[in-house]
């Protein structure tokens, strides 16, 4: 089976880049092996509708992004089955976000959408030109890592540390290792 991790947002609106940082953060502090499915990690940026190409290629698919949720705290945490979102889950969030349920949906519509799981926080700031994290945002950072670590060993992947980078090290440089048709980010 090949599993895309991929990582969607727009890291110049602040919060909005979780999805882009993280699976940054996860690239460069693990390597994943497995005896016979293939992990694949991607900086997705905004493209959306211009991942189709890259996604019906996958069998899996694990969507990192900001979600919006009725009534919770900025920072809550959300791991589900695309198929079977929570009812508090909001897609009206930012274009981008609109955007991605759209393309899943138009790719389930043709057949192509994969096995979709969303890992997604609520965002305390979209401001534009805010290169970073806000501490809620930030602080879910752990739970999100724990939660992916958890899901891909249940999925037979085995996770080794191979480095100790904080996510807010990797920020300054997130906007220049977005997606290259020609380039992916594999592990």
């Amino acid at each position: 089976m090949k599993l895309l991790l991929l990582g969607i947002g727009n890291v110049l609106y602040a919060d909005e880049g979780i999805g882009v940082h993280f699976v940054n953060y996860i690239s460069d502090n693990y390597q994943f092996t497995h005896e016979s499915h293939q992990l694949e990690l991607l900086d997705g940026g905004t493209l959306a509708q211009g991942l189709i190409p890259i996604i019906c290629q996958y069998e899996y698919l694990i969507v990192v992004d900001t979600v919006n949720a009725n009534g919770v705290e900025a920072g809550e945490v959300y791991f589900f089955d695309f198929d079977k979102a929570p009812k508090e889950i909001d897609w009206q969030g930012s274009a981008h976000e609109v955007e991605m349920l759209q393309t899943l949906n138009m790719m389930e519509m043709v057949g192509d959408r994969p096995k979709t799981f969303i890992l997604g926080v609520t965002p305390t700031v979209l401001e534009p030109m805010v290169l970073g994290l806000t501490p809620k945002v930030a602080a879910a950072v752990p739970l999100m890592e724990k939660t992916l670590l958890s899901h891909l060993s249940s999925l037979g992947f085995t996770a080794t540390r191979i480095a100790k980078h904080s996510i807010d090290s990797l920020i300054p440089d997130s906007y220049k290792r977005g997606v290259h048709t020609d380039e992916e980010y594999s592990i």
